[in-house]
């Protein structure tokens, strides 16, 4: 009860993020949003919208996006856990993510129709890019990431994202506006 919980082979698993990464995430999901609002591509979800990519199967991506031709009649559903898979997945890697995990998720994200996927490992400053499993390109934070053929014309200064880490409070306090 009161817990966050992906459907594997009929089993709840539970998905726990840490406050970094889910600043991470929201971050990501802000930019993505910022981006494919103004162009009416469709909708971007955060790190509790699961998705039913087949029978027994529930997923939560931490940040996903869905163009309007994937969603039923071109809306936002009805249905609680839509069976739904999102043109992009993000998963932004906890402390308890293992290799193994991830790249299940990754097999099973594509093999549900998943046209582009990021892991973004924070401590690392990394975002590993997957437009099928096994095949990656890895990027740092000195580098930009961009949406390929899912979202042509989105970039995201990485250097930008991961300074979300490093923010603390300015010595001379809150601005007064």
């Amino acid at each position: 009860e009161n817990r966050l919980c992906e459907l594997v082979d009929g089993a709840l698993v539970e998905k726990v993020m840490g406050y970094r990464e889910s600043l991470l995430a929201g971050a990501i999901l802000m930019f993505l949003r910022e981006f494919v609002d103004t162009r009416n591509l469709g909708l971007v979800s955060g790190a509790d919208g699961m998705m039913r990519l087949y029978p027994g199967l529930v997923r939560i991506p931490d940040v996903a996006f869905t163009s309007w031709d994937r969603l039923p009649a071109g809306r936002v559903p009805d249905q609680a856990i839509p069976d739904l898979a999102p043109d992009l997945a993000v998963e932004v890697l906890s402390k308890g993510n293992t290799p193994g995990e991830m790249q299940r998720k990754l097999r099973e994200y594509f093999e549900a129709g998943v046209r582009l996927a990021w892991l973004v490992a924070p401590d690392a400053r990394t975002v590993e890019v997957y437009c099928e499993p096994g095949r990656s390109t890895m990027y740092d934070e000195e580098q930009s990431l961009d949406g390929g053929e899912v979202l042509p014309g989105f970039r995201l200064e990485l250097s930008r994202l991961f300074a979300e880490l490093d923010r603390q409070r300015d010595r001379q306090g809150p601005r007064e506006e």
